[in-house]
């Protein structure tokens, strides 16, 4: 073998083992959003425990707080849906076209991990309804809560729902790296 040959043997080989190994975006997606929906769903417990009126002020002021606080270093996520409550939970550009898939069932429910720009990765796993959010989201709340709601959200569409439904999703963007 002559040495131009050798040498491009060695350099290729050099940049193939330099190369990043591959990264399951799904998986780093899903771990991303699992002390957010941990943390949530604790306060909700808790918020349930006093009444669901307390829990509608969970999902109005404790959720942005825990989003906000784990929206570090590049990662960005929430909440959102095809029937907002609070439209400061409105879905981000890239999401968009998932959430219409998820909602009017072009696709399976099954979590997503997509390239939403350059370096940037989305993540979107479905919220389907439990039996506990239909005090809030059911298809007929007691008198209270509803008051509460229609305050606390005067352009409310996300109730009717029943136990299993599709509510919206949780969502993640995070760098590549």
């Amino acid at each position: 073998m002559n040495t131009r040959v050798l040498l491009a043997v060695i350099v290729t080989t050099m940049f193939a083992a330099c190369e990043r190994p591959a990264v399951d975006f799904k998986a780093k997606g899903a771990g991303l959003l699992a002390p957010f929906k941990t943390e949530l769903k604790s306060a909700l417990m808790q918020g349930m425990e006093a009444g669901p009126v307390e829990a509608i002020s969970v999902c109005s002021v404790e959720a942005p707080g825990i989003s906000a606080r784990l929206s570090v270093d590049g990662v960005v996520m929430g909440r959102s849906s095809h029937k907002l409550r609070n439209y400061n939970n409105a879905t981000p550009e890239w999401l968009a076209p998932v959430l219409r898939a998820y909602a009017d069932g072009s696709t399976g429910l099954e979590p997503i991990a997509l390239s939403i720009e350059e370096g940037r990765m989305g993540y979107a796993e479905p919220i389907m309804v439990q039996p506990m959010c239909l005090a809030c989201h059911g298809e007929s709340l007691a008198p209270d809560i509803a008051a509460k709601i229609s305050e606390a959200y005067p352009d409310d569409q996300a109730t009717g729902f029943k136990a299993g439904d599709f509510r919206g999703v949780f969502w993640v963007e995070f760098p590549e790296y």
